[in-house]
């Protein structure tokens, strides 16, 4: 394996900033403030994110074997903690990073 030379890291950073600041700006300038957003942009904005929360949670989950190890235990507490603090203070940060540490702190020092 070889290494990169100064120039090739220059020029992969500057894709990267490229590749990243289009992707930023690329809506605000397609979808100005002066015409309408058309009806379906809209409607990814609201359903993609369920979506995409619900295709990581399968995710998540499609190794957990229900009839092996912790049989899914941290997992299934994990999941109740990040809904309950959901449905507690309806803040998705905080739900998440509450499940997080909840699964964390289960998988290292309980199960």
């Amino acid at each position: 394996m070889t290494d990169m030379t100064l120039t090739q890291q220059i020029i992969t950073i500057a894709i990267c900033i490229l590749g990243t600041m289009t992707t930023r700006f690329l809506p605000f300038l397609i979808f100005s403030g002066r015409r309408p957003t058309p009806k379906f942009i809209q409607y990814l904005g609201k359903a993609l994110p369920s979506a995409i929360f619900g295709m990581l949670v399968i995710y998540c989950l499609k190794n957990v074997s229900l009839f092996a190890g912790s049989h899914g235990l941290p997992e299934l507490i994990a999941i109740a903690a990040t809904v309950g603090l959901h449905l507690w203070k309806k803040q998705m940060l905080l739900s998440i990073a509450g499940g997080t540490v909840c699964y964390m702190l289960l998988v290292q020092l309980v199960f």
